[in-house]
């Protein structure tokens, strides 16, 4: 695999790598202790394999399906608790925004600023988070063509930051599907920043009449080897240690004690390609 060019990221390892790397951590920040457990947990096996890896969680969940969903612990604490992670960790972090305010305030927390599939036209957002200097992860929504991503990408780069990510995760099939389409990879790759799967919103089911997201945990795995093999720098993953009990995406995480196993194979997998 080509250089994924993350070596400018603050606190990463194994930038120098040839593995994928590993976007993962749990959906939402739902307690003081849980956000820290993940981060150590994934970071102590993502030494182990040599994938550099970035902590993942949200602060605040602005896009619920019901006004009664968890929302989070408070903005203010959350990234506090990020922010604690990338120190004691010595791991770049990554959270969601999605106002330009928010895009300014996050850039004293964490790393990665990322901007939601639903917001990824939103211009001021964009141009906000790129203002930041730090690194913008843009997620495809799920009505945009990967050409027409392209436009995201250069509102970014039009203030004079080079640091992109783009991820893929999935297309609107009907009103309770999602589709990930690989062909999209080669009009994406034109964009020339780092290509990202995230192998577990791309299994939601969205749109259903209880308000509650459904998805397909089993099959994480399928559509996360699919993506090593079709090419992606990087894989995005949600995991808890019990997703049952989550109070975010429970259908959709892959659970904790499984992460590790499943790397491996994806390793087994690149090496052989």
């Amino acid at each position: 695999m080509e250089s994924t060019n993350i070596q400018n990221l603050p606190k990463i390892r194994h930038a120098e790598s040839r593995h994928f790397f590993l976007i993962a951590g749990p959906c939402v920040i739902e307690n003081e202790r849980m956000p820290m457990e993940i981060a150590r947990h994934i970071a102590a096996v993502c030494e182990r394999l040599e994938i550099p890896y970035i902590f993942k969680a949200s602060y605040r969940k602005a896009n619920r399906s019901s006004l009664k969903s968890f929302t989070g612990i408070g903005d203010r604490r959350g990234l506090e608790l990020l922010a604690e992670i990338g120190e004691c960790c010595q791991l770049p972090t990554l959270t969601d925004v999605h106002t330009p305010e928010e895009a300014r305030v996050a850039a004293d927390y964490v790393d990665v600023l990322q901007i939601p599939a639903f917001l990824c036209r939103q211009t001021d957002l964009l141009v906000a988070a790129a203002e930041t200097g730090k690194w913008v992860n843009i997620k495809k929504g799920q009505f945009v063509s990967p050409e027409a991503i392209r436009f995201a990408v250069e509102k970014v780069r039009a203030v004079g930051n080079p640091n992109v990510l783009l991820t893929e995760r999935g297309t609107s099939f009907g009103y309770q599907d999602l589709v990930v389409d690989f062909t999209g990879i080669a009009p994406m790759r034109q964009n020339q920043c780092p290509l990202v799967l995230d192998v577990t919103h791309s299994m939601q089911r969205p749109n259903q009449s209880s308000g509650v997201t459904a998805g397909k945990r089993d099959l994480i795995e399928v559509l996360a080897k699919a993506g090593i093999a079709a090419g992606f720098d990087g894989l995005f993953m949600e995991t808890h240690p019990n997703p049952e009990q989550a109070l975010s995406d429970q259908a959709t995480m892959l659970p904790l004690d499984k992460l590790e196993d499943l790397l491996e194979k994806l390793l087994r997998l690149q090496a052989a390609l």
